[in-house]
């Protein structure tokens, strides 16, 4: 017989009946299921819908190593409070110490989080190793770290004047795990879960060694298609607790997508597209590390979003996208609109919980469908708005975007006025740049071994003079501008001119003996 029985918080108002499974009954094994292991399956899955977390009983074996675990995890910091982080795989760096038994309780908490993922995959109708490809390879293989993790962490209740005190997760603030499963053994109460009706309860009040609180992660509700809510959960006690607890995570390389939900005959909400699992950690990470800084103190509605999905997707049907004008409410007490509803009647099993759906038994769910009403009404208004809104940006956009090329063109109308000005002024002083091969047409006062000579610019002089060396000899002159040519022009002209300098100043020097004569 399946051992289930109920777990209650010490205070009474906060009494929540929250199911207790033990694990043997809950393993998976070779042969024809057992009406034990049906009736596991059955408790912890009506567990996890109802209230958000279940409860797993170790054998007495598995238990002594989780108590020896918690014990382990006081002696190692016995000295202040702190966290330690186990990887099956990883080698431990030179000088790093790590608690004693955490080898066998990662393999011993591995297990049972296995366990009860392939549980939650045979309550949907799955084969019981469906989410198998998206774990590590069970053992690992060689030089391979594992991707689960298993938290290690202790808090002193008395701490000393002005020390901080350090745990393992933030107090009092609400939480989701980013992987399928999460276990927690601890030896003192002090986790609260929040069930879907949004009441906070303590879910380890009874709990010991010997029992495990089961909560469910992000990676669990994609793969599942939201089928599988992932729990929300946070710490209200940290004085003098030593706690184990075990997040069973999807290997980096692994893709998470609905496949399996798709082949058994679920609905696939658009939201849910297939990801690799190093993205979807990241993503999950960021939203963690958003919603921690974004308030010191950060109220119940904060820690909704994380977990919970928009108020538009919730009213409206994934399938169409249509709001859920038409809601029906089922006997299981689910409400569904539009083609998921005609999904629903044709599989006469309800998506979520997977209990029969009797079409007789249908009525209309007034209240979902005045808020469905109103929700569209503000989604339409606002989308009004927001149109309404573009054009008038658009028509501001365009005209200052007018304004501007109007600017831009005068603008630049003037600066090539300037421009034109001054490259006149520069065409009469500098005509040459500094690294220009010239020509030395030369002057009365130019050596004649540089006249007709091929020259480069080395530097620039002022009043239009210029510094040039002669490409053949690789001596320098100074010019003026007017005795350089370009090199690239014609060069007849400046061998015409070559030749008639010595001509011109023959004659200069006979008309001067005449003169003086």
């Amino acid at each position: 017989m399946t051992h289930v029985d109920l777990l209650s918080s010490s205070p009474a108002r906060n009494r929540i009946p929250l199911a207790r499974v033990r694990l043997d009954d809950l393993a998976p094994f070779d042969g024809a299921t057992t009406r034990a292991y049906a009736r596991a399956v059955d408790a912890i899955a009506e567990s996890l819908t109802h209230h958000g977390a279940a409860a797993v009983e170790l054998p007495a074996a598995d238990a002594t190593i989780v108590r020896c675990g918690l014990e382990s995890a006081r002696a190692f910091f016995r000295a202040r409070p702190g966290l330690y982080v186990y990887r099956a795989g990883r080698a431990l760096d030179d000088g790093e110490l790590s608690p004693a038994c955490m080898v066998d309780a990662f393999r011993c908490l591995g297990k049972a989080a296995r366990a009860a993922l392939c549980a939650i995959a045979r309550n949907l109708r799955l084969r019981s190793y469906a989410f198998s490809h998206l774990l590590d390879d069970n053992p690992l293989p060689p030089n391979e770290v594992s991707a689960s993790e298993l938290l290690v962490s202790f808090s002193h209740g008395h701490l000393h004047s002005g020390q901080a005190p350090t745990v393992s997760l933030r107090s009092s603030m609400p939480e989701v795990d980013r992987g399928f499963v999460t276990l927690v053994a601890s030896d003192h109460p002090g986790i609260e879960v929040c069930n879907p009706n949004g009441h906070w309860y303590l879910a380890d009040g009874a709990s010991g060694p010997n029992g495990l609180l089961l909560l469910t992660g992000r990676a669990l509700s994609h793969v599942t298609a939201g089928l599988r809510l992932n729990s929300q959960y946070r710490i209200t006690n940290n004085e003098n607790r030593a706690s184990l607890m075990f997040r069973l995570m999807p290997r980096a390389n692994a893709i998470l997508d609905c496949s399996p939900i798709s082949a058994a005959g679920h609905c696939i909400p658009q939201i849910y597209q297939p990801i690799s699992a190093s993205q979807f950690m990241d993503g999950s990470r960021a939203e963690e590390h958003i919603v921690s800084h974004h308030s010191e103190a950060p109220s119940e509605s904060q820690g909704n979003f994380v977990s919970e999905p928009s108020l538009r997707s919730v009213l409206s049907d994934p399938f169409s996208g249509a709001f859920l004008e038409d809601a029906m409410v089922l006997s299981c007490g689910h409400s569904f609109g539009g083609l998921m509803l005609k999904k629903v009647l044709e599989m006469a099993r309800c998506s979520i919980c997977n209990g029969e759906v009797d079409a007789a038994s249908l009525y209309p769910n007034l209240a979902l469908r005045a808020v469905a009403t109103v929700v569209k009404m503000e989604d339409d208004r606002r989308l009004f708005h927001n149109a309404a809104l573009r054009k008038r940006r658009k028509e501001v956009t365009e005209h200052m975007d007018v304004e501007r090329r109007n600017r831009s063109s005068k603008d630049s109308s003037e600066a090539g006025l300037d421009c034109e000005s001054s490259r006149t002024f520069k065409g009469v002083q500098y005509p040459f740049m500094v690294g220009e091969r010239v020509l030395i047409m030369g002057n009365k006062r130019t050596p004649d071994k540089f006249v007709g000579k091929e020259a480069v610019i080395t530097s620039q002089c002022l009043n239009g003079w210029y510094l040039v060396k002669a490409v053949d000899s690789g001596e320098s002159i100074r010019l003026q501008y007017r005795s350089l040519k370009k090199a690239g022009e014609p060069q007849m002209q400046a061998q015409v001119q070559a030749q008639e300098q010595p001509e011109m100043r023959s004659q200069q020097a006979l008309a001067f003996l005449q003169n003086k004569q």
